[in-house]
């Protein structure tokens, strides 16, 4: 049982105990809100709901917001949480808490939210899109929203469609990825204590956190057995081959304030931190005792069906290659997790920002020949253990072309159709307080390698002859697989 205290603006809720799956573990009351719906939809699948359109609103005091700024600047890669308030709106109904942390994050893609380094807050300031992350009990033990223990705010970084990492995960989940972490769009606002108004920051895309409410949501669907194994993330370099598996390569990531202390690793274990040796031994076997076994073999296909979620791990792919992620760990042996369910691998796609024709270290993600993605050789040992079964291989073209034919999947029409609703639902609200990113545009990022993909219009030719549709481009390459 939980019990947590909500706080409408201007109301003051009741405190009422209820089941975990509920927001927060209590029922909302009071004017605003809908009493009679049932507590049991506050839940993921509320949080995450694709057909309506959240504002979130984030309160701290200019103090911590100054420390926030400050921790950027003494290391951008910290991992320092500030205290805030969180209020969630959507469809006339308005929740909150109190004591909630708020981080940055981000890569590459990690930007200071306010002015440059140095800066302390302005009410004038110079606001900047930037990622962050919202843990909801990181000053309160236990708390929870909807039964999310944390959830990602992110940007549409390079993304000028606003559509592909939700577009992305959306496909993962329709094509029965249920690893994959669920993504839905929201507004968002920062309000610095003392400021005349919030900043409104635009349309963020709203992920699922990877931690204990990922786990306890799969569990409870039947689909892992436990919450008490292993998650690790990987990170580039992150092959799943012998030769990463040392011990300097997989550790618990540590991100100080002082760049000396901080600590990064390959395969960074993210639960059950302080089992590391075991940890560390059980990646390290999973990974040798298949790297020894005989390529096609009866003995590799006993194996992998034994230790490896195999089908999960064919439909995840077929989605990656289909909307062109190669970013990946086949590609670029990076952006996934993955997890130990009693001994069995399941592979978690994850970071899809750069899809859908914003192409890089690959000539053209859109007519790369699938079978042959990335690396076969002697690295990428998973992959090419999966691929030499030609069962699984055939399996894989298979789920390529139901992807490529079906509107409900990756088919042009059908993605065409879901991506004009979203940006139906959004595009009034793109323009935003930064002055970043004001509208919504049909191109990739300018930094990449294929400049000529769009989503809206364009052939099927991959840039020979012009213009070119990225889902029309994929599919024609997908057609021609035997």
């Amino acid at each position: 049982m939980k019990s947590l205290n909500f706080l409408f603006v201007f109301v003051i809720l009741l405190c009422v105990a209820c089941e975990p799956d509920v927001i927060g573990g209590q029922k909302p009351s009071g004017d605003d809100v809908n009493d009679t719906l049932p507590v049991a939809q506050y839940s993921l699948e509320y949080l995450y709901d694709m057909s309506t359109l959240a504002h979130i609103t984030l309160t701290v005091t200019e103090a911590d917001w100054n420390d926030f700024l400050s921790y950027y600047d003494q290391n951008p890669h910290n991992e320092e949480y500030i205290p805030a308030s969180f209020k969630y709106e959507k469809g006339g109904e308005i929740f909150g808490l109190d004591s909630i942390g708020i981080r940055l994050r981000g890569n590459t893609s990690r930007r200071r939210p306010e002015g440059s380094v140095g800066e302390q807050h302005s009410p004038d300031g110079d606001w900047h899109h930037a990622h962050f992350g919202v843990k909801f009990d990181e000053f309160v033990d236990d708390q929870t929203f909807c039964t999310a223990d944390r959830i990602y705010l992110k940007w549409h970084k390079d993304d000028a469609n606003y559509c592909r990492e939700v577009y992305c995960y959306d496909l993962f989940r329709r094509f029965g990825v249920w690893s994959a972490p669920r993504a839905c769009y929201t507004r968002l606002s920062v309000f610095v204590e003392g400021d005349e108004k919030p900043v409104y920051m635009g349309v963020y895309a709203l992920i699922e956190g990877m931690k204990d409410s990922y786990l306890r949501s799969r569990v409870e669907a039947g689909k892992y057995t436990t919450e008490d194994g292993f998650l690790w993330k990987a990170s580039w370099g992150a092959n799943l081959s012998p030769s990463t598996m040392i011990d300097d390569n997989m550790g618990v990531e540590v991100s100080a304030l002082n760049p000396e202390e901080s600590e990064s690793y390959i395969y960074d274990l993210k639960t059950k931190k302080k089992k590391l040796t075991e940890a560390r031994e059980q990646l390290k076997s999973f990974v040798n005792d298949m790297n020894v076994l005989k390529s096609g073999s009866s003995e590799l296909k006993n194996y992998l069906e034994e230790r490896v979620d195999v089908d999960l791990f064919l439909r995840a792919y077929a989605v990656n290659v289909a909307v062109g992620m190669w970013d990946d760990y086949w590609r670029n042996m990076n952006n996934y997790y993955f997890y130990f369910d009693n001994d069995k691998f399941i592979f978690i796609p994850f970071d899809y920002d750069n899809t859908l024709g914003t192409s890089l270290e690959m000539e053209n993600s859109g007519t790369q020949d699938p079978l042959t993605w990335g690396s076969l050789g002697g690295d990428r040992v998973l992959m090419r253990k999966v691929m030499s079964i030609p069962e699984y291989k055939a399996q894989y073209v298979t789920y390529l072309k139901e992807l490529a034919s079906n509107p409900e999947y990756f088919e042009y029409e059908g993605s065409l159709a879901r991506i004009r609703g979203w940006h139906s639902m959004i595009g009034e609200y793109v323009s935003n307080d930064t002055g970043e990113d004001m509208t919504i545009e049909d191109r990739p990022a300018s930094w990449g390698n294929c400049h000529f993909y769009r989503l809206f219009s364009g052939n099927d030719q991959g840039g020979a002859n012009g213009e070119a549709n990225f889902f029309k481009t994929k599919i024609r390459i997908i057609n021609q697989l035997k």
